[in-house]
């Protein structure tokens, strides 16, 4: 149980971003969708099971290791298709690690008037240091934020019960009629970009087909709690809630001023984890060697304090979606049956 609660923590802190703890993924994919938001959000956690349960069963059954064997199993009749597939989720895993960087600093910024270059260099020293010690040191990240940043949440949830039960309506203003399928399969899809290549590297941690089962059903239910709270805390903002970047972090204080803290630590926590996650991946998928992992490491956390000024607010709402079509391919070919 040990082993799968490891695992779970690393699908967990990979998912819950920046986008998703500040709520802006949540209201952009899923919140503006009213009813059929809700309907969205149970559909997008149980496809990500599947997805979970699919990739963890071929890196057991065909001992893969890496993403580009992944790749190679599944779509071994097009070996070019594979190599251009390769970059762009390179690219996409890249561009998140730097991304979350930003986000990290202009949040400290923001909220303690920290210089950014300082609290990314602070950033990249942590992330440099769990990076040498490769998954190891992305599963103990993990194990220790993850369990606080999912209490908390909760924590938050059961605050805001009272508001839900009083209140006339449950959608958030300025409802989408049509879309919203779309919408919750590409929040899956583009969320497989970095949650596969993490899957294929915990395989050492899975003794079992049951072990399988058991991590993508507790995963999907964790997603599918978690992003109903943030849901359901998002209506307390219905009249703002469009116009800001993280909107959690004003409708939080409504609980009082120390929540403006606890929920500091939720937002910090899940970039970190998202950081690691995206960081660790484009790690293991370029190198080659110890030697050029080592070497790749260094470079990209040098060039991560350069982007430290980088904004990323029109992340979520254009680049993932595009990158959730490429999802879409990588999913066709884990459910279609014809393996190498």
């Amino acid at each position: 149980m040990k082993n799968i609660l490891k695992i779970i923590f690393v699908i967990v802190g990979t998912l819950i971003g920046a986008g998703f703890a500040s709520g802006r993924e949540i209201y952009i994919f899923f919140g503006r969708y009213g009813e059929h938001g809700k309907i969205g959000i149970i559909l997008t956690s149980i496809l990500t099971g599947v997805i979970i349960y699919r990739v963890l069963e071929l890196t057991k059954t065909y001992e893969i290791n890496t993403y580009n064997k992944l790749l190679e199993r599944i779509n071994w009749k097009h070996a070019k298709l594979n190599k251009i597939i390769n970059i762009i989720v390179n690219s996409f895993l890249l561009i998140s690690f730097y991304i979350m960087i930003a986000g990290f600093s202009a949040y400290i910024n923001q909220t303690y008037k920290i210089p950014t270059y300082i609290s990314s260099i602070i950033f990249i020293i942590i992330c440099y240091i769990i990076f040498k010690r490769s998954i190891q040191g992305v599963i103990k990240a993990n194990e220790i934020l993850v369990p606080f940043l999912v209490l908390l949440i909760l924590y938050l949830g059961m605050k805001n019960i009272p508001y839900i039960y009083n209140k006339n309506t449950d959608t958030l203003i300025n409802i989408k009629q049509s879309g919203w399928l779309v919408s919750s399969v590409l929040y899956a899809s583009y969320n497989s970009i970095l949650l596969i290549p993490v899957l294929t590297s915990v395989r050492n941690y899975i003794d079992s087909k049951k072990s399988i089962i058991k991590i993508s059903i507790i995963g999907s239910i964790i997603i599918i709690v978690l992003a109903f709270i943030i849901y359901g805390l998002l209506l307390r903002g219905e009249f703002f809630v469009s116009e800001l970047e993280m909107p959690l972090i004003e409708i939080t204080l409504q609980f009082g001023n120390i929540f403006k803290y606890i929920y500091a630590f939720v937002i910090i926590a899940s970039i970190f984890t998202s950081a690691i996650s995206a960081g660790y991946s484009f790690l293991q998928n370029v190198s080659k060697s110890t030697k050029s992992y080592n070497i790749i490491l260094i470079i990209i956390c040098i060039t991560g304090i350069g982007v430290s000024n980088i904004g990323f607010s029109n992340l979520v709402e254009s680049l993932y979606p595009l990158f959730g079509i490429l999802g879409l391919m990588q999913i066709f070919l884990l459910m279609k049956k014809s393996y190498k």
